[in-house]
């Protein structure tokens, strides 16, 4: 095997032996396997895009295999076969269509052309030859942004199919996404060429973004500023991790009037803000602290705990019988719920002993999205202007295990009090419940939200540089940024996309971005990697 598409890549260069993430080198393999059909689908995608033919179905698909591929999201072996096939499957239905709308499909080799053998040994032979190592590219700068490409489309992936729940879609994401992958396939490409894809994957997830703020803001309506308790209250509970929020509505309107309290995990906290969300009552708080306590926390939860996507590590080390997955989300020995219905989930919460006590621990605000922050736009405008408020500080991304996280915790601290931190995604747990006080009322830590809600900070930026007559880089913002996985990906290209430059990103850079391709980023878009809370502070800040 071979994987380098998070952060984590065993030695900062790739896992070779067996994922840091858990993943086995079979299931590698069969997500290599399962990539390669997507692209030799996307392949004949374009071909009949070409004479007006659009599947909605194959659109559909390529975006929930592709997410399954994601880091933490499936590790069963059996769904991942299942979906090879079904690829297969769908691209010979698919040639049917083209031919008969008058294009052509004349794929003699290739993923296009892709026989699954029968057997799951036959199987994972033919993975061997399709890896990420055997993209086609004329050198390593080549093959370095078709990766990087790839890793965008995943995250792209994500939030489509997040989108598409909440009826949201766009053809143009669609189109894009087949036209990415079958680029990754195509031995023509040169440098320039890629980088344009790479950037337009930015635009493209924006324009994700975009549909999946619409999606949960048209369903719940804009969040508002809320206090969240970090204790639990006596009786039955259900914790839900992830990040689809109408998962969790369904929990809460199946579990309502049971006697059960329900919690959220990870990226689920900023739910509390959705007043569709917080109008139920047993709709309590929030449980654990970070992403990567999950080994920890979870056997302390005595309900029942559902993960929602790929916001779980090690599965094998958090593993508890009253665990349950939804979704694209499956690993084996675990119990999946293949639809809607959480009575299984409720059933296992009422066995459960739940808390034995209340515990009124500390609380945490939430809810700082758009709205509520340009609701007080002229406050903060005005803060500036008289000086009150020196710098704006955007410290998110994801999370993870390394110990050199901590370098997020200590630079929140160490902001100087004049300035206020905004922060989204699970980043945010590494610091999320510091006491930072306001500035004249406004509060010096906003939660603006989930990971895709970069959306909404993006919004509150070009916003406030218009206020001010200014462009984005010439605000008194900085970015100071973490990422994990696939979906941090798509946002670091969407904001090379915006032309957004002079960001902070670690804990380390991405082990796909080759020296070339780096220097061209350092060049463009004067992308800095972190070093110390107080070098990096005192360079922003002078």
């Amino acid at each position: 095997m071979f994987c380098y598409q998070c952060e984590q890549a065993a030695k900062g260069k790739g896992c070779e032996i067996q994922g840091v993430c858990g993943k086995n080198p079979e299931v590698a393999a069969l997500q290599d396997l399962l990539i390669y059909s997507l692209q030799g689908l996307s392949q004949v995608a374009v071909a009949g895009r070409q004479v007006g033919v659009s599947d909605r179905d194959v659109n559909v698909f390529t975006c929930e295999a592709a997410f399954s591929t994601l880091t933490n999201v499936d590790f069963d072996p059996d769904r991942l076969v299942k979906l090879i096939r079904k690829s297969v499957e769908l691209r010979e239905g698919l040639k049917q269509k083209v031919i008969k709308a008058g294009g052509k499909v004349e794929f003699a080799a290739g993923p296009a052309a892709l026989k699954p053998e029968a057997t799951l040994d036959g199987l994972l032979k033919q993975a061997e030859t399709v890896g990420l190592k055997s993209y086609p590219a004329a050198d390593a700068d080549i093959l370095a942004l078709k990766h990087t490409l790839l890793f965008g489309i995943k995250g792209v992936c994500a939030y489509a199919d997040h989108a598409r729940i909440l009826g949201q879609e766009d053809e143009k994401v669609y189109a894009f996404i087949h036209e990415g992958l079958a680029a990754t396939a195509d031995p023509n490409l040169g440098l320039n060429e890629m980088l344009g894809l790479v950037l337009k994957c930015g635009e493209i997830n924006l324009r994700t973004m975009e549909l999946l703020d619409a999606a949960n803001t048209g369903h719940y309506g804009h969040p508002v500023p809320t206090q969240v308790p970090l204790g639990h209250k006596k009786g039955k509970a259900i914790l839900v991790s992830g990040h689809d929020l109408l998962d969790l509505e369904e929990i809460l309107k199946q579990s309502e009037g049971k006697g059960i309290y329900v919690y959220t995990h990870g990226e689920m906290l900023p739910c509390h803000g959705y007043p569709a969300l917080k109008k139920y009552p047993h709709f309590y708080g929030h449980f654990g602290t970070a992403w990567q306590n999950q080994a920890k926390e979870f056997p302390q939860f005595p309900g029942a705990i559902v993960m929602t996507t790929n916001c779980i590590q090690r599965p094998q080390e958090v593993y508890a019988p009253n665990l349950f997955t939804r979704g694209l989300v499956g690993w084996p020995g675990i119990t999946h719920i293949p639809d809607l219905n959480f009575k299984p989930v409720i059933d296992k919460a009422l066995a459960m002993p739940g808390f034995a006590e209340d515990s009124n621990g500390k609380s945490v605000m939430v809810g700082f999205g758009r709205n509520a922050v340009l609701g007080v736009a002229g406050t903060v405008i005005e803060a500036v202007k008289n000086k009150q408020i020196r710098h704006f500080f955007l410290v998110g991304g994801c999370d993870g295990a390394k110990p050199t996280r901590n370098y997020y915790t200590e630079f929140v601290e160490k902001v100087p009090k004049d300035c206020v931190v905004l922060t989204l995604a699970c980043g945010k747990f590494r610091f999320f419940d510091k006491e930072m006080g306001d500035i004249g009322g406004i509060p010096r830590l906003l939660d603006v939200g989930q990971c895709n809600d970069a959306y909404s900070a993006v919004q509150i930026a070009v916003a406030l540089a218009n206020a001010f007559g200014v462009g984005v880089n010439d605000l008194p913002l900085s970015l100071v940024l973490s990422w994990y996985e696939q979906k941090a990906v798509a946002i670091l290209l969407t904001l090379l996309f915006l032309g957004i430059r002079n960001f902070r990103l670690g804990p380390s850079l991405p082990a796909f971005i080759t020296p070339n391709v780096l220097d061209v980023l350092v060049k463009n878009f004067d992308i800095k990697p972190i070093t110390t809370p107080d070098e990096d502070l005192k360079a922003i800040l002078g």
